[in-house]
């Protein structure tokens, strides 16, 4: 079937479930190629330095707490603003993406994230540096569902497991990259040093703007079928002339029923979706409180507890980062054979053990905190990767970013608790109680899933969610 021969499919005299339809099959009809790398590679460096941005306070806190002369609640509240911003800017984004597209949104983020890094450098006192870290942290939160659902939309349902957790894979890689660069440049430069760096990529807005299109599904779901249409064929060519075969003719599209509910936050939390939207919003928060829980005050329990040197200290939370690296490509690459629902499951539940192990021993040797913690992470890390494939897949187009933010709201919500948790556990010199609370938290979010969470694994988006 020819491209000019595709384009008269059904919706484009006014059927929009027809159009959406035939858009999601001309979807699965495209073999992977160098256009959805290409793709993948932009909005991926993308996600890449926002994740960089995220974590890069906790390597600058040791050092801002002793230049700005820092008090416990002081050094709670800059850990935490940015994850409050990511909160709101997660909220914000997915109502925003919905409305006016999933590529302008993702841009604007990218390039507000740049110039908050350039206007940090300049604070003298933590004042303006928590009401910058509040906006950037808008960004972030806003940038990475968004990014999630949008890679998903312009993916088939055979193995898109491992096609979107391979792109995903650049969050925890940029989480690492920034744990690298940050325990390398701050004892030798200082912290300003690495907010300058990180912002370089505010450039990206314009490579995004310039090469990657907005979502076809997106399009057709707005009523601008002509441009949905048009947008679909451009992708098509480009397709066929790397492949250099002519494409497949599209499989018959299944007829979906017109949607009953009109998009927003009503339908997002009523009927089917109002079940998945508890649910998913449950594993985002449970995983998160026990990720950053750990991986935020690692560094200063090491320095503060253990009395290990700052290189030290950040030099150990760094192999944990790494360990959750490589959780995450394991995860990547089976979670289409294992199913989403069991990688949740398992992880969660293999975390929780870790944490639980470690709980018990009080955390007697910084030695032992590096191996138990690296081994939780493998599993945290993990699980919550897998939540970026899963929640977009759950959600029909016209509330899809909307619910892959509330995910994100309530990833934000656990970033935000779990440090504030640990930090008062800690506080109180239980260490071996900060883990076993992680890991009872870890236990609540894997008898979640086990109860309530559907499979996805090798359907269609609008097989899924209709």
């Amino acid at each position: 079937m020819t491209i000019d021969a595709a384009r008269d499919t059904p919706g484009r005299q006014g059927d929009p479930a027809g159009l959406a339809a035939a858009i999601g099959a001309r979807f699965e009809r495209l073999p992977l190629c160098r256009w959805q790398v290409m793709v993948r590679l932009v909005v991926g460096a993308v996600t890449f330095f926002e994740a960089f941005d995220q974590l890069l306070i906790a390597y600058a806190l040791p050092d801002l707490r002793a230049e700005w002369h820092l008090g416990t609640a002081q050094v709670t509240a800059l850990m935490t603003v940015g994850s409050v911003g990511m909160l709101v800017g997660a909220l914000v984004s997915g109502r925003l993406a919905d409305r006016i597209g999933r590529v302008k949104v993702i841009a604007g983020c990218i390039a507000l994230s740049g110039l908050c890094n350039l206007a940090l450098i300049l604070c003298t006192s933590p004042e303006p540096f928590m009401a910058l870290r509040f906006v950037q942290g808008m960004a972030i939160g806003g940038e990475v569902p968004i990014a999630a659902t949008f890679i998903a939309e312009i993916t088939r349902a055979h193995q898109r497991g491992r096609f979107v957790l391979l792109y995903e894979l650049v969050f925890p890689a940029g989480l690492t990259a920034g744990a690298l660069l940050a325990a390398w440049l701050v004892p030798v430069l200082g912290w300003r040093w690495v907010f300058g760096l990180a912002a370089v990529p505010g450039l990206l807005c314009i490579v995004l703007a310039r090469c990657v299109p907005e979502s076809p599904r997106w399009l057709a779901d707005h009523g601008r079928h002509e441009e949905a249409l048009t947008t679909m064929a451009s992708i098509e060519r480009k397709v066929e002339r790397i492949t250099g075969a002519p494409l497949p003719a599209p499989a018959p599209a299944s007829p979906l029923r017109p949607a009953a509910g009109k998009g927003g936050l009503r339908e997002l939390l009523s009927g089917r979706y109002g079940r998945r939207t508890l649910v998913i919003g449950a594993l985002w928060f449970t995983g998160y409180f026990a990720n950053y829980g750990i991986t935020s005050w690692l560094p200063t329990i090491y320095k503060d507890h253990f009395e290990l040197s700052l290189s030290t200290a950040l030099f150990y939370s760094t192999v944990t980062s790494c360990a959750g690296l490589a959780g995450c490509l394991v995860v990547a690459l089976t979670v289409d054979r294992v199913g989403r629902r069991n990688t949740v499951v398992w992880c969660t539940a293999a975390a929780a053990l870790c944490l639980l192990l470690l709980g018990l021993t009080g955390g007697d040797s910084a030695a032992g905190v590096l191996v138990w913690t690296s081994l939780a992470a493998v599993f945290l890390f993990g699980s919550n990767i897998c939540l970026y494939l899963y929640t977009p897949e759950l959600f029909p187009t016209r509330i899809r970013a909307l619910g892959s933010s509330v995910g994100g709201a309530m990833n934000r919500l656990g970033v935000i608790l779990g440090p504030i948790v640990v930090g008062a556990i800690y506080a109180g010199g239980a260490l071996g109680g900060v883990f076993v609370t992680l890991a009872v938290v870890s236990v609540a979010g894997s008898l979640i899933a086990a109860a309530w969470a559907e499979e996805t694994s090798g359907r269609t988006l609008e097989d899924m969610a209709p």
